[in-house]
């Protein structure tokens, strides 16, 4: 799918921009560009790389004119940029704004000027019900995302949408391994909370997988595992050999004990693509969409939320090993 191709990653400094572009690579696109604001983490990257591919653009998705001139001849656009700590974007809600939602229509807009192929937009579970203000602008997003469908131009635009992936920056479990290894307290707001889990490796190929099999307007949904946070904490202090006190710091603003990939409302129009995606269908009528996924058979429950099917703690232990951060 990426041979021969120009790719734009927002935000494509980060953990999943590395991640993206480290498998991105092997796969021979023409070009590789990283879109983002931080000087000093794009240098990093490119010596961390060192592929003549590789290419680096200093922008902030809230400038449009900025996001136009750098989709110029790219066929594919990665959109991982965003605002998406939830204490964070609680605090400063415009600034969430201006990047979640105009910044993603400002990248449906310079997408559709330049013709680009196909966008693909990150979304979180915290979209699904959401009962913070991070989730509420991904939402919106992916509302934005699909109806840019009906557009009228050739730029085909997707969502996927998946829980917490291991190991990216301000990770429960870099916490936690740093807490641990101090002799410190592991803080937990609630002993009870549960969240979806995934490593990075495993978020970015079902990533490409949807994004070579999307039609356009479509929302693809991780069928993620998920365990209790406390569970995550004890699995790391038996593998460090440190027990450390669990203190319950109670739930921050904005925050769910428990949450959900899909809701009771999506429920009632999404499919079983395969083993390891829903797939939610829109209201709006795209062209050819339903009948794209007429043979799928619809999902046999009424939501996903991460208290169900909990991860043991010796799956937990496994997905930290996958994930590196265990031997």
């Amino acid at each position: 799918m990426f041979e021969g191709k120009r790719i734009l990653v927002t935000g494509g400094t980060g953990s999943w921009g590395h991640e993206l572009v480290r498998q991105l690579l092997p796969q021979r696109p023409e070009e590789v560009i990283v879109f983002s604001r931080n000087e000093s983490s794009q240098v990093a990257m490119s010596w961390m790389f060192d592929d003549p591919r590789l290419r680096f653009r200093i922008g902030d998705i809230r400038d449009r004119e900025a996001l136009t001139a750098a989709c110029q001849g790219v066929d594919i656009v990665f959109h991982l940029a965003a605002l998406k700590h939830v204490p964070v974007c609680e605090d400063q809600p415009y600034e969430a704004l201006k990047t979640n939602v105009i910044g993603t229509q400002n990248v449906i807009e310079a997408a559709l000027e330049n013709r680009v192929e196909r966008v693909v937009y990150i979304s979180t579970d915290k979209a699904a019900n959401p009962a913070n203000f991070y989730g509420m602008t991904k939402a919106i997003g992916e509302k934005l995302i699909v109806f840019a469908n009906l557009l009228g131009g050739p730029t085909k635009f997707v969502c996927v949408r998946g829980g917490n992936v291991l190991g990216t920056n301000g990770s429960v479990v870099h916490l936690f391994l740093s807490r641990i290894r101090a002799g410190e307290d592991v803080h937990v707001t609630d002993l009870k909370m549960t969240r979806f889990f995934m490593t990075l490796e495993e978020a970015i190929r079902l990533l490409f997988h949807a994004s070579a099999v999307s039609a356009g307007g479509e929302i693809f949904v991780m069928m993620m595992p998920s365990c209790r946070i406390a569970d995550l904490a004890e699995v790391l202090m038996e593998a460090l050999g440190r027990k450390v006190n669990m203190v319950e710091t109670g739930v921050r603003p904005g925050e769910k004990i428990h949450e959900i990939l899909l809701t009771e409302y999506e429920s009632q129009n999404t499919v079983v693509y395969d083993d390891h995606y829903l797939v939610i269908l829109p209201s709006a009528d795209i062209p050819g969409l339903r009948q794209r996924y007429a043979g799928c058979p619809r999902v046999a429950f009424d939501s996903f939320s991460s208290k169900d099917a909990l991860m043991s703690k010796d799956e937990i232990r496994e997905m930290l090993k996958r994930g590196g951060f265990l031997p």
